[in-house]
């Protein structure tokens, strides 16, 4: 099984009644109608196998970026704010996960057009590419107890 997406809870629920999915997991939440009382899905398993396009990395994104290093900045500690390129774009720095770390203001003006070494600074951890699968944590924006087993391998570091 690998996570496919996150859809409404009223979605999932039409999935469930179209006998097209399974609940695994409920999140506490009803939906009611005159004839109706049912409990809202929190995951659910398709019964049949629905092939997706794989995806090899997870897209980067400034959000992406803040949830990966954890809305802290990699060279001090505090609150990010901004993302920096540990290699300056202007010098040949490329736009990728492995080159782009969260800051705070102050290390990012600081560090200005130069790499870490040069304006004496270190990072804290080597900026790295997420699992495929992160790209489901940067759309939810953060995850449901009942989600861990399911998400395992996207919350996982490198």
């Amino acid at each position: 099984m690998e996570p496919l997406c996150v859809v409404p809870a009223r979605r999932a629920l039409v999935l469930v009644i179209a006998d097209k999915a399974d609940v695994l997991h409920e999140n506490g939440h009803r939906f009611r109608s005159e004839r109706l009382d049912l409990r809202a899905p929190s995951v659910v398993r398709l019964r049949r196998y629905v092939r997706t396009p794989y995806r090899h990395r997870a897209a980067l994104s400034r959000r992406g970026v803040f949830i990966r290093d954890e809305h802290t900045c990699q060279y001090c500690g505090r609150s990010a704010e901004n993302v920096d390129h540990v290699l300056p774009r202007s010098r040949g720095g490329a736009h990728e996960w492995e080159n782009v770390v969260a800051s705070c203001r102050r290390c990012n003006s600081r560090k200005k057009d130069r790499t870490p070494e040069e304006a004496g600074m270190a990072l804290s951890r080597a900026p790295f590419a997420p699992r495929p699968t992160f790209w489901l944590l940067v759309a939810v924006g953060g995850v449901q107890p009942d989600w861990d087993d399911y998400l395992r391998d996207a919350l996982s570091t490198s």
